[in-house]
């Protein structure tokens, strides 16, 4: 079966890459890491790439029950993250941020010299997309490495979450509402601690004060509700709605305090368990969450605790969600 003519594919088309944005940028200073985000407008759609020239110690924690991955292994060394949308066509996109560091190496095969590039997507294929047969290529993401710098992440619907959305559980009574990606950065001497997310996550947002902020919209009040506020637990009182697929949160943690990889492991899990406070629900069978933690090395001995470190980190990812939509 071939493409309509009319329809506007990767392989009939050639598109630019749009690697500046006007809305707002979270600034930071995090020695050995390097952020590119690209986009395709015509999709629109996009990737958002975590480099780290003198590659990181790296542990995944996938918790959600449709997860797309690519090279995604436990534990392992990294040389970049590519996050990217398209599902699990957006994958390729990762093969592209592979190939520029090929190039940068000089087409160097040694066994040493080979870039390790974990990536993982999300499905964006929802209304907000002009062409939904648009997705995010090798191109792209060799382009998002060629646009990272240091210190810049742009947030909100941008990159791998420019087509994200949140609270779709209730999809008969309530809406659903745009999101993107977001960030926050915990900077104390030398010690940093950063937490990226692309929220596109089946439930609501919240608060610290546990009022749902975006998704579930009622279109006749415009307020926010959380799943539990409408749907009772007693199936014998009201039934269970069944939530759409297509769902995922990706979000990487990484800090330049050394860590070992069982305390890289264990963090993982505490702040990846720790974001289901800000999205409700979280971890269902309808999302492919899946949360990285990295480590620059950078400094060692450890200037913090496991515990102080891990508690930054759970509180950061907080922020980082709250600050996907503009929060």
């Amino acid at each position: 079966m071939t493409a309509d003519k009319r329809m506007l594919t990767n392989d009939g088309a050639a598109f630019d890459p749009v690697t500046t944005f006007p809305t707002p940028t979270l600034e930071f200073d995090f020695p050995g890491l390097e952020v590119g985000v690209a986009e395709y407008a015509e999709g629109p759609t996009g990737c958002t790439v975590f480099h780290f020239p003198h590659g990181a110690t790296c542990v995944a924690d996938v918790r959600g029950g449709a997860p797309g991955t690519i090279l995604t292994h436990r534990e392992g060394w990294v040389h970049a993250i590519c996050l990217a949308g398209g599902s699990v066509y957006g994958l390729e996109a990762t093969t592209g941020v592979n190939a520029e560091l090929l190039a940068r190496r000089n087409y160097d095969t040694d066994w040493n010299s080979i870039a390790i590039v974990s990536g993982a997507v999300i499905f964006d294929f929802n209304r907000f997309r002009i062409n939904k047969s648009v997705y995010p290529d090798k191109a792209l993401g060799r382009a998002a490495l060629r646009a990272a710098r240091a210190g810049e992440f742009p947030l909100g619907p941008r990159g791998a979450g420019v087509c994200a959305s949140v609270g779709k559980w209730l999809r008969d009574a309530y809406d659903l509402e745009r999101c993107g990606q977001g960030a926050a950065v915990y900077a104390s001497g030398e010690v940093r601690v950063a937490a990226f997310t692309v929220v596109n996550a089946v439930g609501a947002l919240v608060d610290r004060s546990g009022r749902a902020v975006r998704g579930h919209l009622d279109p006749k009040t415009g307020r926010r509700v959380r799943v539990g506020d409408v749907v009772s637990i007693r199936s014998d009182v009201q039934p269970t709605v069944e939530p759409p697929p297509g769902n995922t949160t990706l979000t990487v943690i990484a800090t330049n305090q050394g860590m070992g990889l069982r305390e890289l492991n264990q963090m993982a899990r505490q702040v990846h368990s720790s974001m289901a406070r800000a999205i409700d629900p979280f971890h269902t069978m309808y999302d492919g969450d899946v949360l990285y933690c990295v480590t620059t090395n950078a400094l060692n001995p450890a200037p913090l605790s496991y515990n102080e470190i891990s508690y930054i980190a759970s509180e950061l990812a907080w922020d980082a969600v709250l600050r996907s939509f503009g929060a």
